[in-house]
């Protein structure tokens, strides 16, 4: 059984996606500070998130998510703290390997984390899932193929618009390798406005 209005699904995914958020702002950053090919694995855990949300709240926790917003605020303020930590060590850990003989490199396993964790304890996307993937879901056909074809499709979209804004980071990261200083205030800097704007936004 095909999605209702699969092609309203696909626009409305492609607005969410094109619009910056903290999932953008991390695989940018990391991008500029160690490179598109490691922040793949970034996009990867992203995606991993995305597909567990939409999991649990179609075949179990959806109906409990609507009942109960506080969840997407305690949500929120450990998904704000959590960004906080990635500038933190955006900043400092790279300041110091500036002065270091040794380069410092971040493990596949804590950059799938990262994107992991950030897109897991967003509250928007939570949100997404529980008041509008859902609604593209027929309950009275095959509720797995359906769920099966929005899923990909989210996947496909936010995995290559990901990596999209990653190349675009790319570009600027050549640009400004010659200060590396200047590129990891610039990465902190974006991560504590995003967590600021999530912080203050209803």
């Amino acid at each position: 059984m095909f999605p209702e209005n699969y092609i309203l699904y696909i626009q409305l995914l492609l607005f969410l996606f094109i619009t910056p958020g903290p999932p953008r702002v991390v695989i940018v950053s990391h991008t500029i500070n160690y490179g598109l090919k490691r922040s793949v694995w970034t996009a990867v855990g992203d995606v991993t998130a995305n597909t567990v949300q939409a999991t649990l709240v179609t075949f179990v926790i959806g109906s409990l998510l609507i009942d109960n917003p506080e969840i997407f605020t305690y949500l929120k303020w450990i998904g704000i703290l959590y960004i906080l930590y990635l500038a933190y060590e955006t900043f400092n850990i790279k300041t110091k390997s500036i002065s270091s003989k040794n380069k410092y490199y971040k493990s596949i396993f804590s950059f799938f984390k990262d994107g992991f964790l950030v897109a897991g304890l967003s509250p928007k996307a939570l949100l997404v899932f529980a008041t509008i993937f859902i609604q593209f879901i027929n309950f009275n056909e095959n509720v797995f193929s359906q769920f099966l074809i929005l899923t990909l499709t989210w996947v496909i979209l936010d995995f290559s618009t990901l990596m999209i804004y990653g190349f675009a980071a790319g570009k600027i990261r050549d640009w400004l390798k010659g200060n590396p200083r200047f590129l990891n205030a610039i990465s902190a800097c974006v991560l504590i406005v995003i967590a600021a704007i999530v912080a203050f936004k209803t």
